[in-house]
């Protein structure tokens, strides 16, 4: 059983990797990011459904 420190930890990591990743994808330029299919404006979303599912 995770302790509340590990919890709270493991929350902090995950909130860190996703502004890291919201950050990255609106960060593309235009022209990479609908190479690759995505929207810069969607970051938010991309990055929550790759950290939280």
């Amino acid at each position: 059983m995770k302790t509340l420190f590990a919890q709270y930890r493991a929350e902090v990591a995950k909130r860190a990797a996703f502004r890291r990743t919201r950050d990255e994808i609106a960060a593309l330029p235009r022209s990479v990011a609908m190479d690759l299919g995505i929207f810069p404006e969607d970051a938010d979303q991309i990055a929550r459904e790759a950290i939280w599912g």
